[in-house]
């Protein structure tokens, strides 16, 4: 035995986990290079993708985060990640373990301190190219990951690719703003292993997070082609015949058996075009013929369309995640004999997911043993109500946000009150980067910015960069807080190389440029992670973000002050400021006692007027708002025991979103 420097003891070796080697499949595809426009030097590099373990309750490992990534993995028969379960205490049941892991995926034990550094600074899941720099974390990004690398490495499986929904964008969008997203990816799994584990007193009731799924599920479903598939339906009900509908039987055209049909009494076109989808059909030319006085109908006289599965009428990413949620859910409400009359909608949503080619089938290799449930009769509405996606103090709140007036009786508000915009000085005005001596590499001109945009970035660079130096010692940890393509961060990496830099994103796309941008400077001091900003619990000395949208300047000041790490933010977008279920507006007490929530949105909306086309005296006014709605953000910074300055950055041209906080830990 000997302690490695993270103070772990381990066996001596070169890499020896405990192994549980399986037969690789003869249909396992070899990685090549990434297409869709991704452009990755180390794409064919063996990627290693990390889950934690808790423990295993019936047919699920726990937490369920890693469930669900196993499930899809099966589904999508992708062998192309290497997998460590990360397990969460000291003593692990290896042969417990193996007996109960999938069969066909091999799979590694790995402890806490062996993970590469940039995974410890993640929430699992996780999965992080070999040469440890590019990590991407949380359930969304990894499996949104899986669903992409399946499809490069064989592009026959379209119907993975489809899992993605339309646009590619589902569950795209961050749970810290994204209410469906956060139901998926964090309020059901959460809800359903409180439930699991709650005393038999404390599990009467179903969870609010899976009453909010079932009235999720009776709501009229939004989609592209809205208007044509009503029209459509409305053709169907006013024919008031019966149309036959693709329903698979219990092995489906999984072994390449026939699919059978069954009538169903109309309205079904949602399932017929949903099926139709998963079956690569066409729905009947019956159908799709429109009749004249179809035509006609006004598009508020159409009828509204019925949930087929989570997101609408196709299969998505969306179900594979609420799947083995909602499967353990009925199961241990099985087992204490509750009715769920209440949840005819997932009752349904169930069975019907069930019928989905594929899904049996990983199920079986997950060891789920899926239920068939009865037909269940609709809950009387007002069982239901009460169960919103929204909490009702922020729907009311965000209701009221849609207003129609000017800043000045809030600003006269304030100014009354003794609260007037203030800026601090700048602490080094004509302070700037010598851009010619750096490599083009450094230079935000490299993309494919006109050269008067890639000045007005070079000189808001010029700013932030300033105030992060006189903050930063050697050895500090600097995080570049939703950094694009890297602008921040890769000036910083490279000018300061005793200091270790992360970039922090959630679009792919930027963060791959930023990285091929960096393996050319040749930078051994920089990290990636494609992460929602939540999923980043790493500890760290300076925080920084350039023109952070909205409420992610909130966010970025809020893991500041938890790490108690100083701060250089310039924000950007107020008008998308909003009440969130983790913020709250005003921000600081002072604020609250003298503005509500819709005058401070007054502010918010001005603020966003400073574009240059405005009229100077418009423009004077939205700088004035943006000092306001900053001002509020210094002071609640400081009831944290921060010290903060709202400085302009110079020039003010270099971009209409000019304030800049400097907030250090007192």
């Amino acid at each position: 035995m000997r302690e490695t420097a993270g103070g772990c003891k381990q066996e001596l070796q070169v890499q020896y986990f405990f192994c549980f080697p399986a037969e690789r499949s003869s249909s396992f595809h070899p990685l090549k290079e990434l297409q869709l426009g991704r452009k990755m030097k180390d794409s064919v590099a063996e990627e290693h993708l990390y889950l934690g373990f808790s423990h295993q309750y019936r047919d699920s490992i726990f937490p369920l985060h890693t469930s669900i990534s196993l499930f899809l993995l099966s589904y999508c028969d992708c062998k192309l990640f290497k997998i460590f379960l990360v397990p969460t205490g000291e003593d692990v049941d290896d042969q417990f373990v193996t007996k109960n892991l999938l069969g066909d995926i091999e799979v590694h034990l790995i402890s806490r301190c062996q993970l590469p550094a940039v995974v410890q600074s993640c929430c699992l899941p996780a999965v992080v190219v070999k040469d440890g720099k590019f990590c991407r974390a949380g359930l969304s990004v990894v499996l949104r990951h899986i669903i992409q690398k399946t499809y490069e490495a064989d592009p026959s499986k379209k119907d993975v690719l489809e899992l993605l929904g339309f646009k590619k964008t589902c569950l795209k969008a961050c749970a810290e703003v994204s209410q469906w997203t956060r139901l998926c990816e964090i309020s059901i799994p959460l809800a359903v292993e409180g439930f699991l584990t709650a005393s038999p007193e404390h599990c009467q009731t179903i969870p609010p997070d899976i009453l909010q799924l079932e009235k999720k599920l009776g709501e009229p479903v939004r989609v592209h082609n809205d208007d044509k598939i009503r029209r459509q339906k409305l053709q169907q009900q006013k024919a008031g015949a019966k149309t036959a509908v693709p329903v698979l039987g219990k092995e489906g055209t999984e072994e390449g058996k026939p699919v059978e049909m069954h009538q169903h009494s109309l309205p079904s076109l949602e399932l017929s075009i949903a099926f139709s989808k998963l079956l690569v059909q066409e729905v009947s030319d019956a159908v799709n013929r429109e009749a004249p006085h179809i035509r006609r109908t006004k598009t508020s006289d159409l009828p509204l369309l019925d949930h087929v599965f989570a997101e609408g009428l196709y299969f998505t990413l969306a179900d594979i995640v609420l799947l083995p949620c909602i499967h353990q859910f009925l199961v241990s409400s099985k087992k204490q004999g509750k009715n769920l009359v209440n949840l005819p909608l997932i009752a349904s949503w169930y069975r019907r997911v069930q019928e989905v080619p594929g899904v049996k089938k990983a199920a079986g290799k997950c060891k789920m043993e899926l239920l068939q449930l009865p037909e269940l009769m609709s809950a009387p509405q007002e069982q239901l109500q009460g169960f919103s996606s929204v909490p009702d103090e922020l729907e009311e709140e965000n209701e009221d946000s849609n207003f129609i007036g000017g800043p000045r009786p809030t600003m006269t508000k304030l100014m009354v009150n003794g609260i007037e915009a203030k800026f601090s000085p700048h602490p080094c005005p004509s302070w700037t980067i010598d851009w010619t001596n750096l490599p083009s590499a450094v230079s935000p001109g490299e993309g494919k910015m006109s050269r008067d945009r890639a000045l007005r970035k070079q000189q808001q660079l010029n700013n932030l960069v300033a105030a992060v130096t006189k903050l930063a010692k050697p050895g500090d940890v600097i995080v570049d807080f939703c950094s694009g393509g890297g602008h921040v961060g890769i000036v910083l990496a490279h000018m300061m190389p005793s200091c270790q830099v992360v970039l922090i994103e959630n679009k792919e796309l930027s963060l791959i440029r930023a990285k091929d941008r960096s393996d050319e400077l040749g930078l051994n001091n920089i990290w990636f992670i494609q992460a929602n900003l939540d999923y980043f619990n790493g500890t760290f000395n300076i925080g920084v973000a350039l023109h952070a949208c909205g409420v992610a300047t909130d966010m970025v000041i809020d893991h500041c002050i938890k790490a108690r790490a100083a701060f250089v933010i310039s924000p950007c977008c107020y008008g998308f400021i909003q009440n969130t279920v983790k913020f709250k507006y005003p921000r600081s007490h002072q604020f609250k006692e003298v503005l509500s929530y819709k005058e401070h949105m007054i502010l918010c909306r001005f603020a966003d007027q400073t574009a240059v086309q405005l009229p100077p005296d418009r423009r004077l006014i939205g700088k004035q708002c943006m000092g306001l709605v900053d001002l509020d953000r210094a002071w609640a910074a400081e009831e944290h025991n921060y010290s903060v300055q709202v400085i302009s950055m110079e020039p003010e041209s270099c971009s209409p979103k000019n304030n800049m906080f400097v907030g250090i830990p007192t």
